[in-house]
């Protein structure tokens, strides 16, 4: 993780807003309308979410008031109440210890060699991401669990060391005393996927680097795209041997910037291994995306659709804590973010968006989590508006959603997508000021009702008023706000009626 370059919003105007946000809908101007093309599809959506990664999750594991426990659960992954966050990121650990904030590995020990039975030692804890992950699953419904390892065991690697960067031994380009440790690692992370199938908790997607770029004083491993290949064959047969190939989906490569991500897909694809991945995972610390990834078919299920890009890990490093929604376009303020997931879902196709952290200590006192946490009772905790931000997208946006085709609408921007069960979201930001009064309509559909939520400096998803007349939605949007429109699918025609006729004849 390292300074961040995200940018602030742009084109953000004063505060001040000549009619308040709030007035009666007939006090200020006339609805412009946002049409949504139901015939317009372009990506899924996996989720949005968050890691608990270096400990964080024994925040809230470990903590002995399991009323502020339970309130912190609800913050992260309550659909009514929360963000309800729908994507985990856990760190698969390769620490031979667990102190400080070390994610400690159950294979600690070197059997002797790459092809010796190894010593597994799992402790049901896995640094508190599991009770987490499994209170997530079996209480919110969260289905995407993803397992991430910073590093393979230290032993594994071209260094001996999980930290300071290192590389797989065994891929292009090593040439290790200890042997080919391929195989070993891919055995390692069925293994994890093994251990929390029998906590009853099924994980998603496994990673097996991050930031392999940079080699930093903790836990990473080095690779470039043609290494990444390499083990991806591995891991994919291993899976496929296992029997977990439908069930667990193969992410790459956490980079720490776009850039670097583009040059190891392309090397993944001239290898012949892009197809089987489930999707494609980056960071933005060092650069953002200029355009969509260019990625292709996914080997599972081939339904025409590419293999999703998630920008998997965001946040800002750089900036002192803060829970303010605006005030001048901070980058760790809940509008900046709002918009962050804007830019990434619309204009470059993003599938899954999760912040760093969900929840952290105060020190560092920096933008880095959602939630701030005391580690000591009372166990304080304060919200960042970045939380409620992700709220107005993931609470209504869930996973399967398809983005639909949006436009029109004065001084907002928005975005659609149609959900698995049918139902409409259309997610509304305002670019300046003024509040805004806007329809929303289908191209292709009928609405005969609907609810609208807003966050903003005083909101926090919060329901308001609109009215639906003429298949229109009708509603407000404030100044400097997101306001999601929630539209329930149409309900289904009822059956034929059918009535006895003569002779016992049926007629419709």
């Amino acid at each position: 993780m390292r300074i961040t370059d995200m940018v602030a919003v742009s084109g953000v105007l004063s505060l001040v807003s000549a009619v308040p946000s709030w007035a009666p809908l007939s006090r200020r101007q006339s609805a412009s309308t946002i049409t949504v093309d139901l015939s317009k599809t372009y990506q899924t959506i996996d989720g949005f979410g968050c890691s608990f990664a270096f400990q964080r999750a024994n925040l809230i594991t470990n903590m002995s008031d399991k009323t502020k426990q339970r309130q912190l659960l609800d913050l992260l992954f309550n659909t009514t109440s929360g963000a309800g966050l729908t994507i985990i990121r856990n760190g698969i650990g390769s620490s031979p210890d667990s102190s400080s904030d070390h994610m400690n590995t159950f294979a600690p020990k070197d059997p002797g060699g790459p092809k010796a039975t190894p010593q597994y030692s799992w402790d049901g804890k896995d640094s508190g991401q599991l009770w987490l992950s499994k209170e997530a699953y079996d209480t919110y419904g969260v289905r995407m669990i993803y397992g991430d390892a910073w590093s393979a065991p230290g032993y594994m690697k071209t260094n001996g060391n999980e930290n300071n960067g290192g590389t797989l031994c065994g891929v292009t380009g090593t040439n290790c005393r200890t042997g080919d440790w391929r195989q070993a690692y891919a055995d390692y992370l069925v293994q994890y996927v093994k251990y929390y199938a029998e906590a009853g908790v099924p994980v998603s997607r496994i990673g097996f680097l991050n930031e392999p770029e940079f080699s930093p004083g903790y836990a990473g491993m080095n690779s470039n795209g043609a290494q990444a290949a390499d083990f991806i064959k591995i891991l994919y047969a291993t899976f496929q041997a296992a029997n977990l190939t439908e069930q667990v989906g193969i992410g790459c490569c956490e980079s720490e910037g776009w850039g670097n991500q583009v040059n190891m897909v392309n090397a993944i694809k001239s290898a012949g291994a892009e197809s089987m991945l489930a999707m494609v995972t980056s960071h933005t610390y060092t650069g953002g995306p200029g355009s969509p990834m260019n990625t292709r078919m996914s080997l599972e299920g081939n339904t025409g659709h590419r293999v999703p890009v998630w920008l998997s890990e965001q946040c800002d490093l750089q900036g002192q804590w803060t829970t303010s929604w605006y005030g001048g376009g901070g980058a760790g303020e809940g509008l900046t973010w709002a918009n962050n997931i804007y830019n990434a879902l619309v204009n470059y196709n993003i599938s899954g968006y999760l912040y760093w952290e969900g929840v952290q200590w105060p020190n560092p006192n920096t933008n880095e989590k959602m939630v701030r946490v005391d580690q000591q009772s009372p166990y304080n905790y304060e919200v960042s508006k970045r939380l409620w931000a992700f709220a107005n997208w993931s609470r209504f946006v869930r996973p399967g959603a398809i983005r639909l085709g949006s436009s029109g609408g004065s001084g907002v921007k928005s975005a659609a997508f149609k959900n698995v069960d049918g139902s409409i979201a259309v997610v509304v930001i305002s670019t300046g000021g003024s509040a805004s009064n806007v329809g929303i309509k289908l191209s292709g559909g009928n609405v005969t009702e609907a609810t609208g939520w807003v966050t903003d400096q005083t909101h926090n998803c919060e329901k308001i008023s609109v009215t639906v007349s003429g298949g229109t939605v009708t509603g407000s949007v404030a100044a400097r706000s997101i306001t999601t429109f929630h539209i329930p699918a149409a309900p289904a025609d009822p059956p034929a009626r059918r009535e006895e006729g003569l002779n016992g004849w049926k007629f419709a």
